[in-house]
Formats: structure tokens, C-alpha cells, sequence
């Protein structure tokens, strides 16, 4: 008789194990930190969804942003980074304590390319668009509101920051004003253009060219922003015909 009062124990004990057990498991991790986002969701996303495999025809712009979701790009962990979401056509790129940003995972071109982009600053003080592209083999970053809110330049030159080399000046930017962004890589030059006005011009020869640390993580294309919401959309690429090489 205690055998068998002995042995229900332990097959009740087993049971409770196991309810505990499926209990544990089935706590599914709240939505947000590294899971599966909507496209409206102001949640950063860990990971990436796999880029679409992109060609480059000569003169056509090809978009590398849907306008619905963060397909091909990927949210790096810059820490104390804000949020970045996609929403009513535009890649936010929230308010951090620091750099939050966004890479592009995909197809790129290094040479002979025009990336053309329109951004805007929708609150904060700094810059709300630092455009990091390729040239060439190196990096380099298009800030576009830094140092207050008004510095322009490219960073880095030789060394030098936007704030110091000869790509140096300012703009006076607007809060929620939409402005065009286009860069174009030659093998021969670099060239920056603000709503079609020419803001860098640099010659490559005998040039070196990087980033700063803060967003080494953009590296090859990317863009992001220093604790001010910056917003992007109509993200394209374009192999540059020969007549503009």
C-alpha cells in the first residue's frame, strides 16, 4: 500500500514538473527587442530581412528602399541608440543618446554611382542626416545639420571632420522641410549636391578617405543621426552613364 501511495506521489510530482515546464517554455519574448516588427511598428529591428538582389543598369536610378518595411537593412547596436521604424513611406531614424542609424545590406556600387536620397529633421538640434557611401575601397560620411544644427561637410578628409577639412560650411535647415540629397563617386571626384546646389566638390587623387568611429557600423552605405529624429525616403542608386564618368 505505501509503494503505491509512494508511486502516485511521484507520478503527480512528474506532472507538476512538466506543467511548469510548458508553462516556462510557452512565455513567448515580448515584441520589440529582436523580434519580427510590422512596417508601422516604432521598434527596432535586430536583424535584418534578406536584401533583394539588385542590378545596376547604366542611368536608371534603382530603389534600395520599399517605403513599407526594413527589407535589406539592418539596425546596428551603436549603444544607447533610439528607434528606427518605417512609416507613411519614410525610414525613421529616432532620437538616440547618441548615433541611431540604419545599413543597407544589399547590392552596392562602389565607383561611377549617384545615391540620391530626400531627408528632413523632424525634431533635435543636430545632424538628422549623415549619409555614409562608398568610394572606392574607403568610406566616407555626408553630415548634413551637425554641430548645432547647421554644419555641412564630409567626414573624413585626410583625417579632418566635417567640421574642420574643406568641405567645411553651413545651412540654415528647417524642422520638417523636405530637402534633396545626391552624391556622386567618380573615379576622379566626389561631389555632394543640397537641392541641387553643389556643397563638396573633392578631387580623390592623393586623398584618404574615412569615417569617424561613431559610425563605423554604416560602413559601406548607411545613414543615421546624432540624438535628433531625422526622417528618409526615395533611397536610390544609379549607375552613372559614360558620359559622366
Amino acid at each position: 500500500m505505501i509503494d503505491r501511495l509512494l508511486s502516485i506521489f511521484a507520478c503527480g510530482l512528474c506532472v507538476a514538473g512538466l506543467c511548469v515546464a510548458i508553462s516556462v517554455v510557452g512565455c513567448a519574448a515580448p515584441a520589440g527587442d529582436g523580434a519580427s516588427a510590422g512596417a508601422g511598428d516604432k521598434v527596432g529591428v535586430a536583424q535584418p530581412t534578406s536584401a533583394p538582389a539588385l542590378e545596376f543598369p547604366e542611368g536608371k536610378f534603382v530603389s534600395i528602399f520599399d517605403g513599407k518595411s526594413l527589407t535589406g537593412w539592418k539596425v546596428p547596436k551603436f549603444g544607447g541608440e533610439g528607434k528606427v521604424w518605417v512609416q507613411d513611406g519614410q525610414l525613421h531614424v529616432g532620437v538616440g543618446d547618441g548615433i541611431t542609424g540604419a545599413t543597407w545590406t544589399g547590392s552596392i556600387m562602389r565607383e561611377d554611382y549617384e545615391l540620391s536620397l530626400e531627408a528632413r529633421r523632424v525634431k533635435g538640434e543636430d545632424f538628422f542626416c549623415g549619409l555614409t557611401f562608398p568610394i572606392g575601397k574607403e568610406p566616407a560620411t555626408l553630415i548634413l545639420g551637425g554641430w548645432g544644427g547647421s554644419l555641412v561637410g564630409l567626414s573624413s578628409i585626410d583625417g579632418y571632420d566635417a567640421s574642420e577639412n574643406s568641405t567645411t560650411t553651413t545651412e540654415e535647415f528647417k524642422n520638417n522641410q523636405w530637402y534633396d540629397v545626391r552624391v556622386k563617386v567618380t573615379k576622379d571626384r566626389v561631389q555632394c549636391f543640397l537641392d541641387d546646389k553643389e556643397i563638396v566638390n573633392v578631387e580623390r587623387e592623393g586623398r584618404k578617405f574615412s569615417v569617424r568611429w561613431e559610425v563605423e557600423d554604416c560602413v559601406p552605405l548607411g545613414v543615421a543621426t546624432w540624438k535628433t529624429h531625422g526622417s528618409m525616403r526615395n533611397i536610390r542608386l544609379r549607375r552613372l552613364i559614360d558620359a559622366e564618368k
